[in-house]
């Protein structure tokens, strides 16, 4: 956005003008449907980027900058008080896209005034520098797993009944293979990236962490290794890795997601901030039963903080009459009405209010 005498001028309005000067074709918005048109322009009034944490390794005056996460942000010109977070499990694109290319949830809620970070974590997509080796795999058969691991459907290429994904677009599969960052699914690895995202927490002031997948693990160390009290909720969908204190740890062996024990004092921080977990739909039906033990474990912690004084909930969007959902349900088709369960959750936590200070 720029200003001249007064006149206040979006991005879009100047691409526009820019186009019928210069005769730059004007690309269309993939997937942006009927009523886009129609959106409220986005005005943002800064944004920028940042790297935290990490380390510098070397000796003779030969140094390596390392391990550091990285923060992209965006804040409205009529910011909300509190600014959400969105921490992945595949890349940032799944939080800036719809499947079929409409609007995604950074999008979304930046017209809503939120200010939006978006969060890689080291050694992970633009944090990708490491401080030890690290390398990554040529995996056949990534994309067919990662069909069923979406719950996409059972097993390539059978697509669940009624998926919230636009089946029949071969470009929309093609982008979702595409979307992806290696993770590095590790418990060191859940320990480097959430000492990093506690810097962060603590530098950006009043946040709602919303993660995906292997990344709700992490946040939920983050509120633990927070220094300040600016983490206000988690919003996890589809988490499969959580923290139990000591003596009530479950009769399970522990994975790359944990479940990870903790101290009774670190545990009792997460019962400090309201924390809503959502899940999608086909849970039973998968072929194996990672997803229904998952969602059992997801349970068992959810009494486990409420047993202990907390306020955490469980969000299964069929009970909100929401069908089809998959892993990954902030980019589904019907993501407006999953945006809409967050609305509530956000309002009814105070947490919606508007800045009473420019930021």
């Amino acid at each position: 956005m720029t200003e001249r005498g007064g006149w206040r001028i979006t991005i879009g309005q100047t691409l526009s003008a820019a186009a019928l000067l210069f005769g730059i074709p004007k690309i269309a918005s993939a997937g942006a449907g009927a009523g886009a048109a129609s959106l409220p322009p986005m005005v943002i009034a800064r944004q920028g980027a940042f790297e935290i944490g990490g380390k510098v390794i070397g000796t003779g005056g030969k140094t390596l900058s390392c391990d550091h996460g990285y923060m992209e942000y965006q804040i409205p010109q009529r910011p909300r008080a509190v600014s959400l977070v969105m921490w992945h499990s595949s890349s940032t694109k799944v939080w800036q896209t719809r499947w079929d290319g409409g609007e995604g949830y950074q999008s979304m809620f930046l017209r809503r005034g939120y200010p939006v970070y978006l969060w890689d974590g080291p050694r992970v997509g633009r944090a990708n520098w490491p401080c030890e080796p690290a390398t990554g795999s040529a995996a056949p058969g990534a994309d067919q797993g990662n069909f069923a691991a979406w719950r996409l459907g059972a097993k390539w290429p059978n697509w669940f009944a009624g998926v919230q994904f636009p089946t029949a677009s071969a470009e929309a599969w093609d982008q979702a293979t595409r979307a992806r960052y290696e993770e590095f699914d590790t418990m060191p690895n859940v320990q480097l990236q959430s000492d990093a995202a506690a810097l962060a927490m603590d530098k950006i002031g009043p946040v709602v962490i919303l993660t995906n997948s292997a990344g709700g693990l992490r946040a939920i160390m983050s509120q633990i290794k927070a220094k300040s009290s600016n983490i206000k909720a988690i919003v996890a969908y589809e988490n499969p890795g959580f923290v139990f204190p000591a003596d009530e740890m479950p009769d399970q062996k522990p994975g790359i997601f944990g479940p990870l024990e903790v101290s009774l004092a670190d545990f009792e921080k997460l019962t400090k901030i309201p924390m809503q977990f959502v899940w999608g739909d086909n849970i039973d039906k998968t072929s194996t039963p990672f997803w229904s033990n998952t969602f059992r474990l997801c349970e068992a912690f959810v009494e486990a903080v409420n047993r202990h004084g907390g306020r955490a909930e469980i969000l299964r969007l069929r009970d909100v009459g929401l069908s089809g959902n998959t892993h990954i349900p902030f980019a589904d088709l019907n993501n407006d009405k999953v945006a809409a369960q967050l609305d509530a959750f956000l309002k009814s936590n105070g947490l919606d209010r508007y800045a009473t200070t420019r930021r």
